[in-house]
């Protein structure tokens, strides 16, 4: 594995329906939606990218030969291992990273204690390593289990292939159904649902209709004295606004308070922001 970490992750431009990144020392061109503007580095630059991927020709990859099969980078102080997969992703969403900075907060704690966090969708595992670097106990669910390999390969990287996580390999609902039956409890749950997706054994999930019974079942797990839930999302349509009032209803007549933004990929100065999803947080009023 070529370890080029030491780069970390760059937003280099973004335009007519693209965004230029660089991840460790490799510069690749992918799909982005939301960037309806124009580029404002020279096409020549476009061009010279190791690798590109487009959706409009059947979703493949153009000279993924030129990327390895695997390497590894630091995104503020998490190690990712990763690789060009076939829809476009690498292992690692970038847009992320102010969301990491604010879970390590929302575990630490002076007492010492112990803070034990949920992390649903979870994907190869951001978030459960910023909770477990700041000393949570950890209990990780993804419905792929290729993804949860994944996210457990990236802790051992991390040094923390002995840190009290779970890795669990599940439909959300049936997990947490299962959860509230066994009286287990968190500090804080983590969910970044996606818009369409399917479990193990073929179970449907459409956020703009499951969403609001993840929250309620997320709600009865948490300890009388939780610290927060953090919802993040990239479905179209899905502002900060809507994000926060799902959550904010979800959380009626628990004391605490709820914020929500814009998740951006973000470069040097004069590189434009780029929307990337949404978040919406909630803080227990110990925290407020």
């Amino acid at each position: 594995m070529q370890k080029d970490q030491n780069l970390g992750y760059e937003l280099l431009d973004s335009g007519f329906g693209r965004k230029l990144e660089r991840f460790g020392r490799y510069v690749l061109a992918r799909p982005c939606a939301q960037a309806v503007w124009s580029p404002q580095l020279p096409q020549q630059e476009w061009e010279a990218a190791d690798a590109s991927f487009d959706r409009e020709e059947g979703h493949r990859w153009h000279n993924r030969g030129a990327l390895p099969e695997s390497w590894t980078m630091d995104v503020d102080g998490i190690l990712f291992r990763l690789g060009g997969t076939d829809f476009g992703h690498l292992g690692v969403f970038p847009e992320q990273r102010e969301q990491w900075g604010w879970i390590r907060s929302m575990c630490s704690s002076a007492r010492g204690e112990r803070a034990r966090v949920l992390n649903l969708f979870a994907y190869s595992g951001g978030s459960t390593l910023a909770a477990a670097k700041a000393g949570a106990e950890v209990c990780h669910l993804d419905a792929s289990k290729g993804m949860v390999e994944w996210a457990s390969e990236n802790a051992t990287l991390n040094h923390l292939g002995d840190h009290p996580i779970r890795w669990i390999v599940d439909d959300a609902h049936k997990f947490l159904v299962r959860e509230k039956r066994r009286g287990r409890k968190y500090h804080g749950i983590i969910l970044d649902p996606p818009t369409f997706g399917r479990g193990q054994r073929g179970e449907m999930y459409k956020i703009e209709r499951d969403l609001p019974e993840t929250l309620a079942l997320c709600r009865d797990l948490l300890e009388d004295d939780a610290r927060f839930v953090l919802l993040s999302a990239h479905t179209p349509g899905y502002s900060p606004l809507v994000a926060h009032n799902i959550l904010s209803q979800a959380m009626t007549g628990v004391k605490g308070k709820t914020e929500a933004g814009e998740m951006l990929l973000t470069g040097k100065p004069g590189v434009l922001p780029l929307p990337s999803g949404v978040f919406a947080r909630w803080k227990g009023e110990s925290r407020a």
